[in-house]
């Protein structure tokens, strides 16, 4: 185990972004890869999103996911524009690096685990396609991003 989350490998690195297809596409050529497809985050019945701890419905974005390295995905992020961290992000501090994540096992302890750090969740729900679970922690003071957690079911 180590630290916090009983891992310290990276598998994802996400980005906020305002237009997804004009991200998508310079980030390509930048990287010499094929544009990824992108896709909404999911039906409410599925992902069942919380925002700092209520029903989030309407909370929603398009994803994209670009395979930059031994199990490590560039992620872009571009919210519906409904309350939610994505959209905070883009509001408060507009396009960029907005979270770091792991995948872990043992969800809920892991997220004790990071509130006894310090850190705070502001939103948690489901994949889109039912898989797993993941839970989106405010770093605080020091940590400059947020930190997501993922934890497939499968």
């Amino acid at each position: 185990m180590a630290g916090t989350l009983g891992t310290s490998k990276v598998t994802q690195v996400a980005l906020i972004v305002r237009d997804i297809e004009k991200t998508k596409a310079k980030l390509a050529a930048f990287l010499g890869l094929p544009a990824p497809p992108h896709f909404g985050g999911g039906d409410y019945a599925v992902t069942q999103t919380q925002y700092k701890g209520a029903p989030a419905p309407d909370a929603d974005c398009l994803l994209a996911f670009f395979s930059v390295g031994d199990g490590l995905q560039l992620e872009l992020i571009q919210p519906n524009g409904v309350p939610s961290v994505w959209q905070d992000f883009l509001d408060q501090k507009g396009e960029g690096l907005h979270h770091i994540a792991f995948n872990v096992n043992g969800m809920e302890q892991v997220i004790l685990n990071c509130e006894n750090f310090g850190m705070t969740l502001e939103q948690k729900g489901n994949y889109g396609d039912g898989g797993g679970c993941y839970a989106y922690l405010e770093g605080g003071e020091g940590l400059p991003f947020y930190v997501e957690l993922l934890e497939s079911f499968r």
